[in-house]
């Protein structure tokens, strides 16, 4: 996709800045999921949009964009594996009864519904609240879970906990890729580092409180709360460490709204706001202006009258299958995540 600097190479010898028309010409056939025959308006200004974050470029708002959702990409490693961890533990409490492995389908159903949920979800309140709010429900929901006097309760705590951390699994991909400039977008690959990251500081937790034998009981008979609060802590730490984060999403980045979902449900004013605004704090530049967006025509296809309704849902669903290359693609990512999906708990829930 062509940069605003490259299209304006071209541009300044003419009186005006015909910025849309030229820099939607020169890109057309560089997008892989072209949606230019289904609503060219739309298309337009998305191109608009890319490269005035190409022009912006790199800055230490995406620098701390890579940290915090780096950090949230760990929180969703390490809390999903605490279930793992503490489950022994915690089923010879409880006097053995019922499912063992019931922590591993709890903790995955939970990551598919909130995977689902906060999926179309953000799309409907907006990536920000549900940004913050999904690694907010995953630390509460973690304390919550160390205190929990039985088996089943603790099993629904850990799959809210689950749910809270597969919308964020969502949203920390989402809201940096649309923050990326193409240049760097191989940054989004780089951000699986942070999931091994997530898994050793959960190790390290473990280590402090399960490994004692002051805090862990040996056989069932003898086994109660007294003499078994490993398990507890690690949940409680766990816990702490991710209400700190969250509360550091909400007052070391203070995340505005992305410009793309902006874009898709008509604000573009704000979506100007946006850019001047890292453009001005970050001594960048940034040619877009409202009238570039508003010559490219009206959207007609981002969303219905009513954002919470079915139909609503069902214009993202359409979206994801609208051409023959987006179809494909769709069917093929869901295809890779589904077999990973698989793999996952059968491996872990049917271990001998």
């Amino acid at each position: 996709m062509s940069s605003v600097k490259k299209s304006q190479d071209g541009l300044e010898e003419q009186n005006g800045p015909n910025y849309g028309t030229v820099d939607v010409k020169v890109g057309s056939q560089q997008d892989l999921l072209d949606l230019q025959d289904l609503d060219p308006a739309f298309n337009q200004k998305m191109r608009l949009v890319n490269d005035a974050i190409d022009e912006i470029g790199w800055t230490p708002y995406h620098l701390k964009l890579f940290f915090l959702n780096g950090f949230g990409y760990a929180v969703d490693s390490m809390i999903t594996l605490f279930q793992s961890i503490i489950a022994t533990q915690a089923f010879r409490e409880f006097g053995e009864k019922g499912y063992a492995n019931g922590m591993t389908i709890a903790a995955y159903v939970g990551m598919l519904t909130g995977a689902l949920f906060w999926g179309f979800g953000a799309d409907i309140i907006g990536r920000k609240y549900a940004f913050n709010i999904t690694l907010f429900l995953c630390s509460v929901s973690c304390i919550i879970a160390g205190g929990m006097p039985n088996w089943p309760s603790l099993g629904f705590f850990v799959a809210l906990l689950s749910f809270g951390a597969g919308g964020n699994l969502v949203m920390d991909t989402a809201v940096f890729l649309e923050y990326l400039p193409s240049n760097k977008q191989w940054l989004l690959t780089l951000m699986a580092c942070w999931w091994g990251f997530g898994q050793a500081i959960a190790g390290f937790i473990a280590w402090g409180f399960m490994v004692p034998e002051r805090w862990n009981c040996v056989d069932v008979e003898t086994c109660t709360r007294g003499n078994n609060m490993g398990w507890r802590y690690v949940m409680f730490t766990g816990g702490a460490l991710v209400f700190f984060l969250s509360l550091l999403r909400v007052t070391v980045i203070r995340l505005r709204e992305t410009p793309k979902y902006l874009l898709g449900v008509g604000k573009e004013e704000e979506v100007i706001e946006t850019f001047q605004y890292l453009a001005t704090k970050y001594n960048r530049t940034c040619s877009l202006t409202l009238q570039d967006l508003a010559a490219c025509g009206t959207i007609t296809s981002a969303h219905s009258k009513n954002r919470f309704s079915i139909s609503e849902t069902m214009i993202h669903i359409r979206g994801l299958f609208s051409t023959k290359k987006m179809a494909i693609s769709t069917a093929s990512i869901f295809l890779s995540w589904t077999l990973i999906g698989l793999a996952y708990p059968l491996f872990y829930v049917f271990l001998p």
